[in-house]
């Protein structure tokens, strides 16, 4: 595959409909895999986040949702389905297709720098600064999310991903964002993460979105990839969980979305070779069979649940470090090493050791009375 029909796909998200909340689109990339793109200024109309419940579904309630599963570089299927959807969905259609393949040269685009902090770096600077971070990499509007995003693989696995993410450096959809941002916090210390999914309705479809929950200082916020600039970062200003659902719901009620339901995972673990699933949905809520009182009550019993995670995770003891049995041979030694032990004599204990070294130093002529 030629980089150049690589940078003409990378291009088209730029014209794409669908957007930012600010009315235009700026994408400036270059990967490895899919190569450079030109930077373009398009209005666009407002439209809100489109993201399948896992992540693996080509089609969620009636909205086309591809994914790429072949990884990187795309394979020629996918990267066909790729530019008739694009076709499809855009007010060119397939005019706008031949007049960007048909460009001969893109300039190169600076690849965005992955955060790095000092260690007198504030947490909420820091939180600040790996949103920045997964905004430059632009939200994708391509109709394909590129990297898969297996919400059953164990955390090791996905954290590999995260950093193929950050290699290729291309746009990002809300989950592969949540993937992104435990990456990039992970260490941090003082600061827990829990993914939130919200699934709202505007005009009769469905749609659903996710974030990476932060809790930091007693305090409550988000980082997150969306079209929408107030649906993905949220400060840890919130006092409760509560708190931090209603700001989203105040969010998607400016755009018209009425918030239906919420769905909260547990803490997720800081080490990055746990083999622990992620568990995405500890506590499901609908928000139109719950009063105010109870939704209250239910975000507080999970922030309870996920405290006493943390609490059993400090008081579960390390293991203790495997020691080699001395007495045991080696699986590397042959079937006779076992009966070369059994002729030579007892191995003493430490009484006896003492009586032979006290034995040869009389020998030398000095004698130590206790």
């Amino acid at each position: 595959m030629s980089e150049a029909l690589c940078v003409e796909l990378r291009r088209s998200v730029t014209v794409m409909p669908g957007g930012r909340g600010d009315g235009a689109l700026f994408v400036r990339r270059r990967s490895a895999s899919v190569g450079p793109v030109s930077v373009e200024r398009q209005p666009t109309p407002l439209r809100e986040v489109e993201q399948d419940e896992d992540g693996d579904e080509e089609f969620q309630d009636g909205v086309p949702f591809y994914v790429n599963r072949g990884g990187l570089p795309v394979d020629e299927a996918t990267w066909d389905r790729m530019w008739k959807h694009v076709a499809k969905i855009h007010p060119e259609g397939e005019k706008m297709v031949q007049r960007i393949r048909g460009m001969p040269y893109l300039p190169k685009i600076p690849t965005p720098c992955v955060p790095t902090f000092q260690l007198s770096t504030l947490v909420p600077d820091r939180l600040e600064a790996i949103q920045r971070y997964t905004r430059e990499l632009q939200y994708n509007h391509t109709g394909t999310q590129f990297f898969e995003i297996k919400k059953n693989r164990p955390l090791t696995g996905l954290m590999d991903l995260a950093r193929e993410m950050i290699r290729e450096s291309l746009p990002i959809k809300c989950l592969e964002a949540v993937i992104l941002g435990i990456y990039l916090t992970n260490g941090m210390a003082g600061v827990e993460r829990f993914p939130i999914s919200f699934k709202t309705q505007f005009s009769g479809s469905s749609f659903r979105h996710i974030v990476l929950g932060i809790h930091y200082a007693g305090r409550f916020g988000s980082l997150g990839m969306s079209r929408r600039e107030d649906l993905m970062f949220k400060p840890p200003a919130c006092r409760t969980l509560l708190d931090l659902v209603l700001e989203f719901e105040g969010s998607y009620r400016r755009c018209w979305h009425s918030l239906k339901k919420v769905k909260i995972g547990q803490y997720v673990s800081h080490d990055p070779h746990s083999v622990e699933q992620i568990e995405w949905k500890h506590s499901v809520l609908d928000l139109d069979r719950l009063s105010r009182d109870e939704l209250r009550r239910e975000l507080e019993r999970h922030a309870r649940d996920m405290r006493l995670k943390v609490l059993k995770g400090a008081a579960v003891p390390s293991s203790p470090t495997r020691e080699r049995r001395k007495d045991t041979s080696s699986p590397q030694r042959s079937q006779s090493s076992p009966h070369r032990r059994n002729g030579r004599s007892e191995r003493r204990s430490s009484g006896e050791k003492k009586a032979t070294e006290q034995k040869s130093v009389n020998d030398v002529g000095y004698q130590i009375r206790v």
